[in-house]
């Protein structure tokens, strides 16, 4: 007698963030529902968490305990963005909510895919990489400390920071690195400073180059990062897989999704081994929040990518598909020439989202 498994129902936290978030987060919910009926995949349960400034003055805290406590028993989570420079003190100085998060979580890998679409407006045309960013450790000195925020000045005219790697980060990163240009155009950049950060950075590409020993199918270069910053603007479309540490990821990701097209359409994942999180590369941008004109292309390909993740690790084909859908949903929109005004076009938030449903539907 053969059984069927039923297929995994999926529960997703939803964090809206400060911001823009309240308009980017319900648009990618909108099409990542549209994309999962079209994909014949269970419809999914979205929680709602508090987060950011309703957080504060709901519960005291930027990042609830509560909230954390809830994250935990989902399946993964969309994170809005957050404007913590904002907060009133003391929340402003502490750990903010995505750096919580990914600490909590340990969530050590920072996915940042670059890629140009037709209609994109792209400043590199042909851009597809990938930025993967170590998220635990590294320059960001908030990220190395067991409690604090890594940063003290012994005197008020001396300020301090730590700066660590440690081979068992370098090592996963690196894995996922190489996992992930083996399915794409099998090819690794690592990005460091070892000619001056001997010690660190050194390590950071030493261990790189050791864990690439196991993926000989995979070519291998490396750059300082001040020559890759050159290297991204003059031929972006040559790279494919770029592995980092922390600071310098962050910053080429920056630098890859506006030469890409727009720093809206920059996704992310933050993922471990069994938890992950959508959260567009971008920040809250309050000078434009409230007014329908935020680019939501950043989460919603956030929350594609969230869905891909989910659906591979539960080898759920309709989950999958429907991660593909949202995806091409995008890209025939902009082809279609719908796209916000970062991006040289004139629709709102809420327009491209209707407008992203349509396609989808239509595929």
């Amino acid at each position: 007698m053969t059984t069927t498994a039923t297929p995994h129902r999926y529960t997703l936290g939803v964090l809206y963030g400060d911001g823009i978030g309240p308009e980017i987060v319900p648009a990618s919910v909108l099409i990542a529902d549209a994309a999962v009926a079209a994909a014949g995949a269970q419809p999914i349960d979205w929680k709602e968490l508090a987060l950011g400034f309703r957080a504060i003055e709901a519960f005291g805290e930027a990042t609830p305990k509560a909230t954390l406590a809830a994250l935990a028993e989902t399946d993964g989570w969309l994170l809005g963005p957050h404007d913590s420079a904002a907060y009133p003190e003391p929340f402003r100085s502490e750990l903010n909510p995505s750096g919580t998060i990914r600490k909590h979580f340990d969530l050590y890998a920072n996915v940042r895919p670059a890629k140009a679409f037709e209609g994109g407006n792209a400043v590199v045309p042909g851009t597809d990489l990938v930025i993967m960013r170590e998220n635990t450790e590294g320059f960001y000195a908030d990220r190395n400390t067991h409690r604090g925020t890594g940063e003290f000045m012994p005197t008020p005219d001396v300020a301090i920071a730590m700066g660590i790697i440690t081979r068992n980060a370098c090592e996963r990163i690196a894995r996922e690195a190489f996992k992930l240009a083996s399915r794409r155009r099998k090819k690794v950049t690592i990005v460091h400073k070892a000619n001056v950060l001997k010690l660190t950075t050194g390590l950071f590409r030493d261990v790189c180059r050791e864990v690439a020993r196991d993926y000989p199918d995979v070519a291998l270069d490396d750059f300082h990062i001040d020559a890759m910053t050159v290297h991204l603007v003059r031929r972006a479309s040559e790279f494919d897989v770029v592995v980092t540490e922390n600071m310098f990821g962050d910053i080429l990701s920056d630098l890859a999704g506006e030469l890409a097209g727009s720093l809206g359409i920059a996704p992310s994942l933050n993922a471990s081994q069994d938890r992950a999180m959508a959260q567009a590369a971008h920040g809250s941008a309050p000078d434009i929040a409230g007014q329908d004109l935020a680019n939501p292309v950043a989460m919603i390909l956030s929350t594609s990518m969230l869905l891909e993740w989910l659906g591979a690790r539960h080898e759920d084909e309709a989950l999958v598909r429907a991660a593909q859908l949202i995806e091409e949903g995008v890209a025939s929109t902009l082809a279609r020439g719908i796209s916000t005004r970062d991006m040289g076009g004139s629709a709102g938030c809420r327009e491209f989202a209707k407008a992203v449903v349509a396609s989808i539907e239509e595929l």
